[in-house]
């Protein structure tokens, strides 16, 4: 193992300890190349609030482990794109070699990603998700017709483990629903098929357990929501109930962190929880942002809290990982999430 790791601090210490910890903001891990902006506009907050701040790419062909190495960094925030952060691979690897990091820890965000499991759990926590069911590989889906029985159409179909759009198809009839799945098994063997529900579609920010607000998508364009009980919006009285829907899905999967938490809200005043996105996308221009800046954060000040949210989620204080002791098993981590 190289020389950063034999000469990293004891993470024991707090961090309130360390006179300039480096930051580096995990950018890319698209594997389809991403836009590294966000990560870019990260990279000038942090500097602006006064800290080190410096860009680390991951991606296809870059082997995490030395690319933490080469940038020394003591913190990692985390503002990366597609499955190699949303499935906790990275965060799993940062437990490792005990460097704290940004969001919620391997397990939350693991859930998180698995909508089976995260709608297991919004159940068990009571916490409303549209009906479903799951289909397993090409045998379920000869004997679709059987499975879905009197479900009834239109249903939504996607990979049970992708981003929130990836392999998404909407089917009103049984040869869509066929050409659904096939089109969501190109990404993952197991696809949850869900009762579409026509509702008005309402995003949800959390920062560390605090709700920051809401934001509703109409006809592509987000506007905030108006707790002033205007015609054509919510009611304050739905209006924090939305809120108070949202926080409870994040507790339900034990979320640290940035969170944004997924709503539909019917006329029939019934609301249900999509998704749980532990790594929302933090571009100035994105719904997160907006959501914070409403709550009085500008962009500088957000990235700076999330960045001292960060922290180690398995590791007990006393006994933080370093890297300099365990070369092998720091390898092996890094070849478990290195992006073919």
């Amino acid at each position: 193992m190289g020389p950063v790791f034999a000469q990293k601090r004891n993470f024991s210490l707090s961090m309130a300890c360390m006179s300039t910890p480096k930051i580096g903001v995990l950018i890319g891990g698209s594997a389809h190349g991403g836009d590294s902006a966000a990560g870019d506009a990260v990279v000038s907050a942090l500097r602006e609030a006064g800290r080190d701040a410096v860009a680390v790419q991951l991606g296809p062909g870059i082997d995490p482990v030395r690319a933490l190495e080469g940038a020394r960094i003591d913190v990692a925030f985390l503002a990366l794109e597609g499955r190699i952060g949303e499935e906790g691979c990275v965060q799993g690897l940062l437990e490792v070699l005990g460097v704290p990091y940004t969001g919620s820890s391997v397990m939350s965000t693991a859930l998180a990603m698995d909508k089976l499991k995260s709608k297991e759990l919004f159940r068990l926590h009571n916490v409303p998700t549209p009906p479903y069911y799951t289909v397993e590989g090409a045998a379920d889906i000869a004997r679709i017709a059987e499975i879905h029985g009197s479900f009834g159409f239109p249903v939504v179909v996607k990979p049970r483990r992708e981003g929130s759009s990836v392999g998404v198809s909407c089917a009103a009839s049984m040869p869509e629903l066929a050409e659904g799945l096939e089109r969501a098994m190109a990404h993952d063997d197991s696809v949850i098929v869900e009762r579409f529900i026509a509702a008005r579609e309402v995003h949800v920010a959390i920062l560390d357990g605090r709700v920051l607000g809401g934001v509703e998508v109409t006809r592509g364009a987000p506007r905030a929501l108006d707790t002033q009980g205007s015609a054509d919006r919510f009611t304050p009285i739905r209006y924090r109930g939305i809120l108070n829907l949202g926080e409870r899905a994040a507790q339900a999967l034990d979320t640290t962190g940035p969170v944004r938490v997924d709503v539909l809200v019917t006329e029939g005043q019934n609301e249900y929880v999509l998704d749980v996105n532990t790594l929302p996308s933090l571009a100035p221009e994105a719904l997160f942002a907006k959501m914070a800046a409403a709550a009085g954060f500008c962009f500088t000040d957000l990235c700076a809290a999330i960045a001292d949210g960060a922290r180690l989620h398995t590791a007990s204080a006393g006994k933080r990982a370093r890297v300099a002791r365990m070369p092998e098993a720091a390898r092996a981590a890094g070849a478990a999430v290195r992006v073919a």
